[in-house]
């Protein structure tokens, strides 16, 4: 008989991974973890095996609900290996799941303070007077950038991250802690790798390969960088390393045949008209939102639809030959060492 996660309290695994999320320092594989051990209690599981199969039901669920569940699924695997290996000799098994519910929450705590390891890691290759680019938003490259403004002097160029924008939120919280800092075009990636020192980005997992899954635009960054000749250090917390083996960005999770497809327009005259309707109600805005009424329409900014949008990968895979080193809590890592690591880490 297979365990079901939900008892009588209508326990929903996917709506309490969004609740662990609105804690800005929880990142996606700790409230996947938290939600997993969250559901160990609710789980009238009454035998291991069927508290493991609850648990990967549950992690079905988490991804089968996500747009992308990359990163979660990287904690999901972590803490069911966790529960798979713990040892269990208690006669109780209702002690037993208490037990690992209590040690998956005192993880996701300890966790959080991987962070401030990473950065001290960082702050080694971090020489005064640094100027560095960072891709769009990541807690860990804030916390390591924001370490390094304690002692050393710095600048920072953030990539504008579209189409959500997040390098923009990079900016704020680095202007606000009074280093200089500038947001640059996704465009302008190869105009600006001249003038810097070398690139820092975060992750949204590490793979077997040593290679790095980010937000999207990632990968060019680092192409640019290497032929540039730059260093790219990419930053990632050990629960962000991640059982899957990428071999082109069509292998991610997050793939899907409607990513880059093409649309037959319906007719000419109609697609025209569209066109026209878009320019007309295009405007630009100033820094404070107010409308330029005076823009001529082929001046006005335009901006993606939705569905447009949404034919675009949200994240990318980036090889492990473009990936100088690899910052983590468990140490500096080589592409290579992130593999070798991987293999201990799940070999129990």
């Amino acid at each position: 008989m297979t365990a079901d996660l939900a008892q009588s309290g209508g326990f929903d695994i996917y709506t309490t991974f969004q609740q662990f999320l609105h804690d800005d320092q929880i990142s996606p594989p700790l409230a996947a973890i938290l939600s997993l051990a969250e559901a160990i209690v609710r789980s009238n599981a009454g035998t291991m095996f069927e508290l493991v199969q609850a648990l990967n039901d549950g992690a079905e669920e988490l991804k089968r609900r996500s747009l992308n569940p990359i990163s979660l699924n990287a904690g999901c695997e972590l803490f069911i290996a966790f529960v798979t290996l713990f040892p269990h000799e208690s006669d109780n098994f209702a002690e037993l799941k208490k037990e690992l519910e209590q040690q998956g929450r005192k993880y996701a705590t300890e966790a959080i303070s991987f962070r401030d390891k990473i950065a001290e890691f960082a702050l080694g290759f971090i020489k005064d007077d640094s100027v560095i680019l960072t891709h769009s938003h990541s807690r860990v490259v804030l916390r390591a950038l924001l370490h390094a403004h304690k002692t050393k002097r710095i600048s920072v160029y953030v990539t504008e991250s579209r189409p959500r924008g997040l390098g923009l939120k990079t900016y704020e919280a680095l202007t606000a802690a009074g280093i200089p800092c500038t947001v640059v075009l996704d465009s302008a990636v190869a105009y600006v790798m001249d003038q810097v020192d070398f690139v820092l980005v975060g992750s949204e997992a590490v793979v077997e390969s040593g290679g790095l899954i980010n937000y999207v635009g990632s990968n060019q960054m680092a192409i640019i960088a290497k032929a540039a000749n730059k260093p790219f250090y990419a930053l990632a917390e050990s629960y962000k390393f991640h059982r899957l083996f990428p071999l082109s960005q069509y292998d991610l999770p997050t793939h899907n045949p409607n990513i880059l497809s093409f649309t037959t327009p319906t007719s000419t005259a109609q697609s025209a008209g569209q066109d026209g309707k878009a320019a007309n109600a295009a405007s630009v805005t100033s820094a404070k939102g107010a409308v330029n009424p005076g823009t001529p329409p082929s001046l006005a900014e335009r901006a993606m639809t939705q569905e447009q949008i949404a034919k675009n990968p949200g994240v990318d895979y980036t090889r492990p030959d473009l990936i100088s080193l690899v910052f983590s809590d468990v140490g500096i890592l080589t592409p290579e060492g992130v593999s070798q690591y991987l293999v201990g880490m799940f070999a129990g």
